[in-house]
């Protein structure tokens, strides 16, 4: 058997590099073309092309059809008029037409070639591990573009319009749609700061050192202005979501950084667009004025808020849309994907911020549509964007590759390395200097590792490429140039700092992220604290984001879910939502590894009425919370919280130790048993009578409301031994009297000690109500006590015992 497996193994691994051979050869057809073009009517031009047939008197053989179709005219006889001979064409058995179908085989089979190399690098582990996926991909694009351009072809060239209408879209929709909220908004303001001020730190401390470079005499490049060396900073300076996705997502990265890097890299999109049009615009102009820059900062907002704007409609539209699709379930996916895809259209055409857009109706529509659909919508939208956006981010490092071979490059050594050094450079003081202003107002700091992975991860991707793509020769004359240097920072960030990462955030022992489940414990004290903090927010008088979350919550839950969530989801409570949506999980995760019979068996019908939708009645009112509900809250608190009600040991605010009295505990009790017995022998062999005692409770009563009645007095040498029981402090008679008489009734002599001290009176100290009388020692546990319970051999009269008779020891 271990022969068989070590020979299977090589052809195991075999098999990807097969099919790497079938889609290169699935692909010559491409080296007879012109390769992929972005207008389908432009792609080729099919005038003369004539199909191959297959003659049918001649069965077998191929015959390419000519050039002169008057040759294949054969006569024929015509019974009509046997003077003139009529000619027809054979009848074309098998015809070979590539034109027809050459756009959608060519964009199928490079679709094709990404799923067989996703599919290669993940069944060969050792490859991927140490070389990231995106590195491979690209390596890939260069050896296709380089065996197309080897046979005297042309490559295809990854068109703007291509990228940005039909690539992008999926990978951002993708990271909005499944975005961690929570983190996300927790460290919105970090964002914003990296997004923004950063951005726009690179773009001009970039710009601006290459225009200082630019105007050094020798390096070639004095044609080059100030406009221009902006616009290619604005270009070079954002952080690439695809990039940034491709990468941290093999590394496992903690949450915080996470969030941090890929956030930064979904909201300065708004920057990078107003600086791209706003440099390019300015490079048109004679004179740049005031107005011009006011105009231009404000665009930036417009921009923006315009995408989130434009969004968040189209997410309601679609919220509210997929409230009435209970009856067709099919179509549900459809509506998000729409609409979505409309959004970032609609902000395309104003040109807003497509990807800002993308992400508002992402985040707004998912809570509602989640609560509409059904559970195999569900999954269909997750499975289907995941796949559409793993397709996206594949094609476009392999075209990044093509490109880079298909397109005409500018080498200069002075611009390049600059750009290069500069990059790195700004990219580390810009991190360096927000993270000093941040870390001022931040709870959890930023620690030094954390900022060396921010600035680390800071990867150049796709989107500066075609944005310098769409440069135009007439205003750029060094567009050629601008695309090599980008290019090579591309390659750089992708190929050393994405395949360093790893290494280094294991160097660095950097917290990676843990794949833990969340459970009803941790919902319900998440809950708790976000309403303690909001508590203590408005005692204290500061309106935090707690404040004005637990706002839009309030106004969500009253107005917002009632309007886009059908049926009586929208007055469902959160924990039990939660619980449905973790039971649906649960259980699927068991049909699917197979454990049937560790199903639960009372599924909730409540979590299962989106699969099998029944027909509610037409006017029906529900309570805000009805018994049911409460009797399943009941349940879940009692199946997931932990045993609060355990009986715990002792607990002491500085330690947890073990009780040292703990196994003397029943001995303990058994001794004071004994004590109260003594006690109760005693009074009744007296002459003094005893008054009747009253309840613990009572006494405590009267005692704390005049504990100065009952001061303990000091001791004296010369007094009897009296002994005052402040259970019954009404009358002096309610002593117990000790004296000699009763010493000479003993058949012991009295001990050396009450010889030396005679009599003395103490009185009782009175327990506290808090206190435990076990562990507190009495006076019976003394010798005499124990001499006189040998020797008392008639006590008298005993009166049965009360029950709940106190018991208060004497105090030595």
């Amino acid at each position: 058997m271990q022969a068989k497996g070590s020979r299977g193994a090589p052809s195991l691994r075999a098999v990807p590099f097969l099919f790497l051979v079938a889609a290169l050869l699935g692909l010559l057809p491409l080296l007879h073309s012109h390769g992929l073009q972005s207008n389908p009517m432009m792609a080729s031009e099919p005038p003369h092309h004539y199909p191959a047939i297959i003659s049918g008197s001649e069965p077998g053989v191929i015959t390419a059809a000519p050039l002169d179709v008057s040759q294949e005219i054969r006569p024929l006889p015509n019974h009509s008029s046997p003077g003139h001979a009529k000619y027809r064409k054979a009848f074309p058995v098998l015809g070979i037409d590539y034109t027809h179908v050459r756009i959608p085989f060519e964009i199928s089979l490079w679709i094709l070639l990404a799923c067989l190399m996703k599919l290669g690098f993940h069944v060969i582990p050792s490859v991927s591990s140490i070389v990231p996926e995106s590195c491979l991909l690209i390596v890939v694009g260069l050896l296709v573009g380089g065996l197309i351009k080897g046979v005297g072809e042309s490559p295809p060239i990854l068109k703007s319009d291509i990228f940005f209408l039909f690539l992008l879209p999926p990978i951002i929709l993708d990271a909005g749609y499944f975005l961690p909220l929570r983190q996300f908004t927790e460290n919105l303001g970090t964002i914003l700061i990296f997004a923004v001020v950063g951005t726009l730190w690179n773009a001009f401390f970039l710009g601006g050192l290459m225009y200082a470079v630019c105007q050094i005499s020798g390096t070639g490049l004095n044609d080059i202005g100030l406009l221009a060396n902006l616009l290619f900073g604005s270009i070079i300076s954002a952080v690439d979501p695809v990039a940034v996705l491709a990468v941290f997502e093999e590394i496992h990265i903690n949450e915080l950084l996470h969030i941090l890097v890929f956030g930064e890299s979904l909201l300065n999109d708004a920057v990078t667009v107003v600086l791209y049009h706003l440099f390019e615009e300015f490079a048109n102009f004679e004179q740049v004025t005031v107005t011009d820059i006011i105009l231009g900062f404000l665009s930036f907002f417009v921009v923006s808020l315009g995408g989130v704007f434009v969004g968040v409609i189209y997410g309601v539209i679609a919220a509210f849309t997929s409230r009435f699709t209970s009856h067709i379930r099919v179509i549900e996916p459809l509506f998000v994907f729409l609409y979505s895809y409309m959004a970032y259209l609609s902000a395309e055409l104003f040109h807003l911020s497509g990807i800002m857009a993308l992400i508002a109706s992402g985040v707004v529509m998912r809570p509602y549509v989640e609560a509409n659909i059904s559970h195999k919508s569900h999954t269909t939208i997750k499975y289907f964007l995941k796949m559409w956006s793993s397709v996206s981010e594949t094609l476009i490092f392999i075209f990044l590759g093509v490109s880079t071979v298909a397109g005409r490059h500018y080498w200069n050594w002075t611009f390049i390395i600059s750009t290069l050094i500069f990059c790195l450079i700004a990219r580390v003081l810009g991190v360096l200097g927000l993270t000093w202003f941040i870390n001022k107002f931040r709870i959890v700091k930023l620690t030094p590792k954390d900022q060396f992975i921010i600035a680390y991860g800071g990867l150049r991707g796709a989107i500066a490429f075609s944005l310098g793509y769409l440069l135009d020769y007439e205003h750029f004359g060094m567009r050629d140039m601008f695309l090599t240097a980008i290019i090579t920072v591309i390659f750089f960030t992708v190929f050393v700092q994405g395949m360093t990462i790893r290494p280094l955030v294991d160097l660095l022992a950097v917290k990676k992220k843990q794949e833990t489940k969340r459970s009803i414990n941790e919902e319900i004290h998440t809950q708790f604290l976000d309403h303690l903090l909001t508590g203590i927010e408005d005692i204290c008088g500061h309106y935090g984001h707690h404040h004005w979350k637990d706002k839009l919550n309030r106004f969500n839950k009253k107005y917002v879910k009632k309007c886009l969530i059908a049926g009586e989801r929208s007055k469902e409570p959160q924990l039990i939502a939660f619980y449905h949506k973790m039971e649906m999980k649960q259980a699927i995760e068991l049909v699917e590894s197979g454990g049937l019979g560790k199903i639960p068996s009372a599924i909730s019908t409540v979590s299962m009425q989106n699969i099998n939708p029944k027909t509610l009645p037409v006017k029906r009112i529900l309570p805000a919370l009805s018994k049911d509900k409460e009797e399943e809250i009941r349940k879940i608190l009692r199946n997931n919280l932990q045993k609060t009600r355990q009986r715990l040991r002792s607990y002491n605010r500085h330690t947890l130790v073990a009780d040292p009295y703990e196994e003397a505990w029943n001995q303990m009790l058994l001794r004071r048993q004994k004590a109260r017995q003594l006690e109760q022998k005693i009074n009744n062999y007296l002459t003094v009578p005893a008054h009747k005692l009253d309840s613990p409770t009572m006494s405590r009563a009267r005692i704390g409301s005049d504990p100065l009645a009952y001061e303990p007095k000091s001791d004296s040498g010369n007094l009897p031994i009296i002994t005052v029981d402040p259970a019954s402090p009404q009358s002096p008679e309610s002593v117990d009297l000790v004296n000699e008489e009763l010493k000479g009734m003993s058949c012991l002599p009295p001990s050396p000690e009450e010889d030396e001290e005679g009599l003395v009176m103490r009185v009782k100290d009175p327990s506290s109500p808090g206190t435990d009388d076990v562990f507190t020692p009495g006076a019976s546990d003394s010798p005499s006590n124990q001499r006189i319970m040998r020797c008392l051999s008639d006590p008298g009269p005993q009166p049965e015992p009360e029950e709940g008779e106190p018991f208060i020891p004497k105090g030595k």
